[in-house]
């Protein structure tokens, strides 16, 4: 009887991955990510250990390989192997990851990985394990790490190592090297004019301010800025006419509360509660006097930009703003009748009388004026049935 072949739900798919997280693979031997494939890693492992001999990623792909013939000679009838090698970013950080989980998502779909065999150089376990996991699981982490000699030949070539990839990797030099050639920079320039006592105040000027902004981010607050700025599209020319309206009025009346309390800081206030309250009306009619014009220009004013936004939107709630407006500028007038009497009750209240009278008059003749223009420019209001009945309302 002929052995059952194994169907793909009993199949085992196994990815032996190595991942180069600092991006050596690309920037050193010129190889795109992902590698899949026995051959296509061996050709990219040779190609960086001719770049970099003592590049430890080329070591990895050497055992990733080693790993993967093994595991194929022990292979059982439902296993299936892939080996395949991704990288990340030489600036390192978040797009380094982003770009690793990228090429893992890519992989996971050309190959759906049952599990993970991670093979790395051992430094970079604590940032690609969790990316890898969170996707699929990983049953064994192999680690290579380079064997070094403790002889003085061979730590001077390790340091050799570090110096240069400080030197050409951005991401050190600038802190590393930038840093202090600006220092060196300074003092270079303070020598030649004799100000080299000033050395110290610059060096804690550069070095402090250094760390305000990377401590506080500045820098990439100032990037996102100008790429917000950059991006920024600006309202229609509506809505800045009423924003325009709305600070200018607020402005107004801010300046009309202070002048107010500069009239009213003229009278002297007795120290005692009973004379306080006696200076009180003056007090109230002061304020008034001094703030009222700056009040009423200031809401008018933030009431006239509204309304011009609701004639370009050919709202009809533009009429009741007109008519408020007219009301709110008569209002003026009420509110000076009333602080003279407050100032002075001697006076008499019949300039109050006569203005209120006319308020009254003013707003039925806006409220008539109003409903005839409303019925005969009716079909210039794009309205609702709700704006219709607001309207009425109103």
């Amino acid at each position: 009887m002929a052995k059952k072949e194994p169907t793909e739900k009993e199949q085992k798919r196994i990815l032996i991955l190595c991942v180069d997280r600092d991006g050596d693979l690309g920037a050193k031997g010129g190889v795109k990510t992902p590698v899949v494939g026995r051959e296509e890693n061996l050709n990219a492992a040779v190609a960086l250990a001719l770049k970099d001999p003592e590049e430890p990623d080329a070591n990895a792909i050497f055992e990733a390989i080693r790993v993967y013939d093994r595991l194929q000679s022990e292979a059982e009838q439902e296993e299936i192997f892939e080996i395949a090698t991704i990288s990340g970013s030489e600036l390192g950080g978040v797009g380094a990851d982003r770009k690793i989980v990228a090429e893992l998502n890519e992989l996971i779909n050309s190959f759906p990985a049952n599990e993970v065999i991670l093979i790395t150089d051992g430094y970079s376990d604590e940032a690609v394990l969790p990316l890898v996991e969170s996707r699929v699981p990983v049953s064994s982490v192999r680690r290579i790490v380079v064997k070094h000699s403790e002889s003085i030949e061979e730590t001077a070539a390790l340091f050799t190592r570090y110096l240069r990839t400080i030197m050409e990797n951005p991401r050190y030099s600038r802190i590393v090297l930038g840093l202090p050639g600006l220092l060196f920079l300074i003092l270079g320039i303070l020598s030649i004019f004799n100000l080299v006592h000033y050395y110290l105040i610059a060096f804690i000027v550069v070095l402090g301010t250094f760390m305000l902004v990377k401590g506080f981010r500045v820098d990439k607050t100032v990037k996102n800025l100008i790429q917000w700025m950059k991006a920024y599209s600006p309202p229609p020319i509506k809505v800045q006419i009423s924003n325009y309206a709305a600070v200018a009025g607020a402005l107004c009346i801010v300046v009309s509360i202070y002048l107010g309390w500069d009239a009213a800081a003229e009278i002297s206030i007795p120290p005692d509660v009973t004379g306080w309250f006696s200076v009180l009306p003056q007090l109230a009619g002061y304020f008034i006097k001094g703030s009222i014009i700056l009040m009423v220009v200031g809401i008018c004013v933030i009431l006239l930009g509204n309304t011009l936004r609701l004639y370009f939107e050919r709202d009809a709630r533009l009429l009741r703003n007109a008519a408020l407006i007219v009301s709110i500028a008569w209002s003026r007038q009420i509110l000076d009748a009333t602080s003279d009497v407050l100032i002075s009750p001697k006076m008499g209240y019949e300039k109050l009388i006569f203005s209120i009278v006319v308020g009254i008059l003013i707003g039925i003749a806006s409220v008539l004026v109003v409903l005839v223009i409303h019925r005969s420019a009716r079909g210039f209001f794009e309205e609702t049935e709700e704006q219709v009945e607001e309207f009425g309302e109103g």
